[in-house]
C-alpha cells in the first residue's frame, strides 16, 4: 500500500521508499497528528545508499590498503584488504565518478547536519495538524580530526581480512572546523533542538532517555555515554496532549500520606483542579489519584529485536509519544522509519501510520516487520497489491 492509500482510507499503514523529502512532499498539509522519529544520528554509519556517477565505468571504486598495525586482534599479518574508496578519503573517486548520496547524517559538518535537519523538519511542520505534534530523538556525537575516525562494526565481515572488510562502507569523518576541537562533544541534539525553536517549532520539553544497558565504550578519559535525547516540540502553543493516556503510577509515599489522613484538598483548589488549572502542590493533587504526571526522565531498558537493523529504539519511546500525542484513529508519521517500530507500535494502539525511508533494503525489512508483528492490517491482495 502507498501513503495515498492511508490518506484515502484503503489501508492503516504504508512505508514509502523515498528521499524524505520527496516523501514528505508527496503528503498534504495538515495530514498527521504526530511525528515520532530519531533521524540518522550524525557521521556515525553508513546506511549504503550510495551510488556512483561518472567516471570510468570500468572502474569498480575500490582501493588496496595496508591493515592497521595497532589492530592485532584483527588477524591480519601484512597484506592488504580491499575497501571501498570513500572509506579512505573524502569526496569523489580518483577515476572521476563522484559519490551521491541523499543520506542524511554523513554531511561535512555539523552546521551543514543541522541545516538538512531544520529544512526536513519544517517539511514535517506542514503536514501536521495545527494541534500536531513533534516528538524526536537524538544521540551525540564527538568531534574527529577530519579524517578516517575509526569503523564501528555494522556490517562487518568476519573473513580473513579481519577489520578491513566490509559490505557496508562506514564513513566517521566528523570534521572539527566551526571552532569545534578533536575530541570536543558537540551537544548535537540541543544544536538542533535550538535551531528548530529559530525555524518557528514551540520547544515543549527535553526528555532524558536513561539506558539501563547503554553501549560499552573503550574510553578511559570520560564516562560513558547512557544517555539520549528525545524532544517534544510543537507547531502552535496549543496542541493535542493526552497527560492522562501515559501517567505514571503515583509515588508510594504519597499512598502513605493519604492513608495517614494527609488534609484534604480545600474546595477551591478542588474546583480549580476539576477545571484544569494550577493550583495545588504535587502532594495535593495527587492525594486521591493514583497517578502522576508523566516526568521527563525515561529508564528504558533494551528489547530483543530481530530485525537486522543498528539503530532500534524501544518501543515504550514511541509508546508513549503515539499515546500522549494522538487519538485512535490518527496518522502517525515517521519519516526515518528504519526498522518500522514506530509504525508497528501506532498499530498496535490503534493509529495509522506512514513511514519514510530512503534504504529500499530498510523499507522492505520494516514492511516485513509490519506485516509480521500486525497479520491483521496486512492487507494483501485485497486491492490487487501488496501491502506496505
Amino acid at each position: 500500500m502507498t501513503p495515498a492509500d492511508v490518506l484515502a482510507g484503503r489501508a492503516d499503514w504504508a512505508i514509502h521508499q523515498a528521499d524524505v523529502l520527496d516523501g514528505l512532499a508527496a503528503l498534504p498539509d495538515g495530514c498527521v497528528q504526530t511525528c515520532v522519529t530519531s533521524p540518522p544520528y550524525f557521521g556515525l554509519r553508513d546506511y549504503g545508499t550510495a551510488a556512483w556517477a561518472g567516471g570510468d565505468p570500468t572502474c569498480d571504486h575500490r582501493v588496496r590498503v595496508a591493515p592497521r598495525a595497532t589492530r592485532p586482534a584483527s588477524g591480519l599479518e601484512g597484506g592488504t584488504a580491499t575497501v571501498d574508496v570513500a572509506t579512505v578519503r573524502p569526496g569523489d573517486c580518483p577515476c572521476g565518478a563522484t559519490r551521491v548520496d541523499q543520506q542524511l547524517g554523513l554531511e561535512p559538518t555539523l552546521d551543514a547536519y543541522v541545516a538538512r535537519l531544520v529544512a526536513v523538519f519544517a517539511a514535517v511542520r506542514r503536514v501536521l495538524r495545527p494541534d500536531g505534534t513533534l516528538w524526536l530523538n537524538l544521540g551525540d556525537s564527538y568531534a574527529g580530526n577530519g579524517q578516517h575516525t575509526g569503523r564501528k562494526d555494522d556490517g562487518r565481515i568476519s573473513t580473513q581480512q579481519g577489520w578491513a572488510a566490509y559490505d557496508i562502507p562506514v564513513v566517521t569523518r566528523k570534521r572539527v572546523g566551526d571552532g569545534y576541537k578533536p575530541k570536543d562533544l558537540l551537544g548535537v541534539p540541543w544544536r538542533v533542538a535550538f535551531a528548530l525553536q529559530a525555524d518557528g517549532w514551540y520547544l515543549r520539553a527535553a526528555i532524558t532517555w536513561v539506558k539501563t544497558a547503554p553501549m560499552p565504550e573503550s574510553v578511559t578519559d570520560r564516562p560513558t555515554s547512557a544517555t539520549e535525547m528525545i524532544f517534544l516540540l510543537a507547531k502552535r502553543p496549543t496542541y493535542y496532549y493526552d497527560a492522562d493516556a501515559v501517567a505514571e503510577p503515583a509515588a508510594e509515599s504519597s499512598a502513605q500520606r493519604a492513608s495517614l489522613g494527609q488534609r484534604p484538598i480545600s474546595a477551591r483548589q478542588q474546583a480549580m483542579q476539576d477545571a484544569g488549572m494550577h493550583g495545588a502542590s504535587d502532594s495535593q493533587r495527587v492525594y486521591d489519584r493514583a497517578t502522576r504526571n508523566l516526568r521527563n526522565a525515561w529508564v528504558l531498558g533494551p528489547e530483543p529485536c530481530a530485525a537486522a537493523h543498528f539503530a532500534v529504539y524501544p518501543t515504550e519511546i514511541p509508546r508513549r509519544a503515539v499515546l500522549a500525542g494522538s487519538r485512535v484513529g490518527d496518522l502517525v508519521l515517521d519519516p526515518f522509519v528504519g526498522s518500522g517500530t514506530t509504525v508497528v507500535v501506532a498499530l498496535r494502539h490503534q493509529r495509522r501510520a506512514i513511514g519514510i525511508e530512503l534504504s529500499p533494503a530498510y523499507a522492505d525489512l520494516a514492511r516485513r516487520r509490519v506485516t509480521d508483528d500486525c497479520p491483521l492490517f496486512n492487507a494483501a491482495d485485497l486491492f490487487g497489491e501488496a501491502a506496505g
